[in-house]
């Protein structure tokens, strides 16, 4: 690769149709050189929109965008020194993979021993050596993303972008193309946007992560943040599969610390969840949403030190077991949270949710990811074990995070 890379920023850069539709809102974003990030959102969120403003295929209504110092609103698509991925890998039928990787290059009237050397390399770094005299109806779905990728590549961009690159691909090679892809950007060091609606790709694949909702950036931040410290409902619901199980709750006051109570249901807070959430202090006496992620329940039998007051009890609506884990679905008698940002996600995931959050109903189906040895059978009482040190707590009203105090507000916008 060539010392071409680049930082790429979005300043308030907005995307505005003339009937007024706002796609992408004062998205301020700063990537930096050779850095991967992956913006995840559900269908219709702005991620796509705002690749399309950096790559030029679509006009910048407000604010700016550049790449390393230039500003390239006005840029033409074929001049930014990017190159794009798409779903579709858009590859010309009629020619060789060789052809196809150097096409732009041909374009570009780069010499042709040059030409030679960058198809070459593209193709060892690729596994595509033994392919490249094939036209692509001759390749699986993987290759012929990967000549996609080499013609990416040969052209030594300041950029990679990428618009979903593996939609097309099945589950198995989805991915190993993963790992690929990520490592191969990690090797070559470009400065990478990847565009993706599968929050298990973008936390396996990206640096950092953007996550977005309506066209507005909701949070940006590692991936590990983003599952730790959700900004709020939406980026709580959203990252982590299955998704966060979430209920109305109060908390109270209880023997020096407190308690959430949920339906029946009471459970204790330990020390080290209040002082990860200080905040908590103001909502004494206060409804909650309660986020209680799948991976932070287990069958009580497989945990039996588990103390009374960190246990729940529901009846088990189903159960599917995996081999190494047991997916439970338990019914318990507390409400589901019903505002929009939690109606919103479930509309984009899950179609009962939204039926059962609609209803307002006095009971939830929560999911608890428990361990194989569980003995837990449809139809049964169940008593379940809650980590009350991975608790989540939201503002019922706002929908943000509750931590340190003070409202939560938008992390990592900049690098």
């Amino acid at each position: 690769m060539g010392e071409s890379l680049a930082s790429v920023t979005f300043e308030r850069a907005s995307k505005i149709y003339p009937d007024g539709t706002r796609a992408v809102s004062n998205l301020q974003l700063d990537i930096p050189d050779g850095q991967f990030m992956v913006l995840v959102g559900p269908s219709g969120c702005g991620k796509t929109t705002a690749l399309r403003m950096l790559a030029g295929l679509e006009t910048v209504s407000e604010g700016v965008i550049r790449i390393g110092e230039r500003v390239v609103n006005h840029v033409p698509s074929r001049d930014r020194d990017i190159a794009m991925v798409f779903q579709s890998y858009a590859l010309y039928p009629h020619l060789s993979v060789y052809e196809n990787i150097a096409f732009g290059l041909r374009v570009k009237k780069v010499p042709k021993h040059e030409i030679e050397q960058r198809v070459q390399n593209a193709a060892r770094i690729l596994d595509l050596e033994p392919f490249l005299k094939r036209k692509p109806r001759a390749l699986s779905g993987g290759q012929r993303q990967r000549v996609a990728m080499g013609r990416a590549i040969v052209r030594e961009p300041q950029a990679f972008l990428m618009d979903e690159p593996l939609s097309n691909l099945d589950a198995k090679l989805r991915v190993q193309m993963r790992a690929e892809i990520a490592g191969l950007q990690h090797d070559l060091g470009v400065t990478t946007i990847y565009v993706t609606h599968d929050q298990v790709e973008a936390m396996t694949m990206g640096d950092r992560v953007a996550v977005m909702r309506k066209g507005e950036l909701q949070q940006v931040d590692d991936p590990q943040v983003l599952y730790e410290r959700p900004v709020n409902l939406f980026v709580g619901g959203f990252i982590g599969s299955p998704a966060m199980n979430m209920i109305e709750a109060r908390l109270e006051a209880r023997n020096g610390g407190y308690a959430v109570v949920a339906g029946s249901s009471t459970l204790g807070l330990d020390a080290e969840t209040v002082k990860a959430h200080p905040g908590l202090a103001g909502y004494t006496g206060r409804d909650v949403i309660l986020g209680i992620r799948p991976e932070h329940l287990q069958d009580a039998d497989l945990a039996p030190d588990t103390p009374a007051d960190r246990r729940i009890r529901g009846t088990v609506a189903l159960r599917e077991a995996l081999g190494s884990e047991i997916m439970v679905h338990f019914d318990i008698d507390a409400r589901p949270a019903a505002t929009e940002d939690v109606k919103e996600l479930a509309r984009d995931t899950d179609a009962v949710k939204v039926r059962q959050a609609a209803k307002e109903s006095a009971h939830t189906t929560m999911i608890g990811r428990f361990g194989a040895r569980s003995r837990v059978r449809e139809g049964e009482a169940a008593e379940v074990a809650v980590d009350t040190r991975s608790l989540h707590f939201f503002d019922p009203d706002t929908g943000l995070g509750i931590y340190d105090g003070q409202p939560a507000a938008m992390k990592g916008a900049s690098a």
